[in-house]
């Protein structure tokens, strides 16, 4: 069954998908992004090139020839998600193929809309069945 992370409280929703998906890239695991509003994937794939400024995240969109060799990949359809171990969400709806991935990730930022977006796939994941694992990151950075 997936497992599936909230981070809560994210100062930068498309900054912390880059920073999970490089921690997960360092684990040799194979990242999903699913980004369908095109200026959330354009920014996700300019800060891959820039975080960390030490190092190097490979990354393409899932309509790159490249895709299936790149360890992560942005999506803009769902149809589009590659197989990979981790699926990171971005979008305000649960994917509809999330149940394929061994983990989704969840970002929410402080913006009401955004929290108000985040309960609502809360409620949807948790009557489903599946075990969510929540992390406040304002509790961790204090």
């Amino acid at each position: 069954m997936t497992r599936i992370d909230f981070y809560f409280n994210a100062g930068d929703k498309n900054d912390f998908a880059c920073k999970i998906a490089g921690k997960a890239f360092r684990q040799d695991l194979r990242v999903a992004i699913f980004a369908p509003q095109e200026a959330a994937a354009r920014t996700v794939d300019r800060l891959l090139w820039l975080s960390p400024p030490t190092a190097f995240v490979p990354h393409c969109a899932a309509t790159n020839s490249m895709a299936k060799e790149t360890p992560v990949v942005i999506a803009m359809t769902a149809d589009a998600l590659p197989e990979a171990e981790v699926l990171i969400n971005l979008d305000g709806q649960p994917p509809a193929v999330f149940g394929r991935f061994q983990r989704l990730v969840e970002i929410v930022s402080g913006d009401d809309a955004d929290k108000a977006a985040a309960r609502a796939r809360f409620r949807f994941y948790r009557d489903q069945g599946y075990e969510i694992v929540s992390h406040d990151l304002a509790a961790s950075q204090a």
